[in-house]
């Protein structure tokens, strides 16, 4: 497989803007970047330094003011809202700080709602929900709701709902924020070890030294600009 057809996102030339009020804040600056098929990357810097506006750029969740986004080797520049909604849902995976699990489902049912807005049949959906819980670790919590769940297992939920869908890309915004040290370990090493085996493509932004020593890159932003 050649380096273009093992990229998952790149980024070229990438530029965003944002006005608050007579306030120009000049996000990004010029970023290239390209993920690869597998790959850990992690987003450092300051707050402010533009890793959140990149992640909303990579999740198609916002649009550059100009550059071009490449996702699975199509450009994404003159897709419409529609079509952006579509491969979100198809090709992309979401983990955040605060999990974002529905509390009145189960474990089993909030790891389903990907597959079952994607179409996904029944029979299917409830052999890769099954799939995915043992690979986190949960398949005994299938039926318990997140509130009975601790925030480590809470974390894993969410890693197994984003992958679930067997995505190309993982938008991870501060996973372990919230986890304590040996929690935080495991949450990693799940991540790296199904990352790697399902050759999704994880784009972290973090602050926790502990996530970027297990990555397969680092990178810093800093002013909008990579270092």
């Amino acid at each position: 497989m050649s380096a273009a057809e093992n990229t998952v996102v790149e980024l070229r030339g990438v530029h965003k803007t944002y006005r608050l009020g007579q306030h120009v804040v000049r996000a990004l600056q010029g970023v290239d970047l390209r993920v690869q098929r597998g790959e850990l990357l992690a987003l450092t810097g300051p707050s402010g330094s533009g890793k959140s506006t990149l992640l909303n750029l990579c999740g198609l969740i916002d649009t550059p003011d100009s550059g071009d986004i490449v996702l699975g080797g199509r450009s994404v520049g003159g897709l419409d809202e529609n079509q952006r909604t579509l491969m979100r849902r198809d090709a992309m995976g979401f983990v955040f700080q605060g999990f974002n699990l529905v509390p009145v489902m189960t474990v089993a049912e909030n790891v389903d709602y990907p597959l079952f807005i994607a179409g996904v049949p029944a029979a299917e959906r409830r052999e890769r929900v099954a799939a995915q819980l043992e690979a986190v670790g949960l398949q005994d919590h299938a039926r318990h709701r997140p509130d009975a769940l601790s925030g480590g297992q809470r974390q894993r939920v969410a890693i197994a709902r984003a992958l679930v869908k067997r995505p190309r890309l993982v938008i991870a915004d501060e996973p372990t924020a919230s986890l304590d040290s040996h929690t935080a370990d495991q949450v990693l090493a799940l991540m790296r070890e199904l990352g790697h085996a399902q050759g999704a493509a994880f784009v972290i932004a973090t602050h926790d030294s502990r996530l970027t020593q297990r990555c397969d890159r680092v990178l810093a932003l800093l002013d909008g600009r990579l270092q």
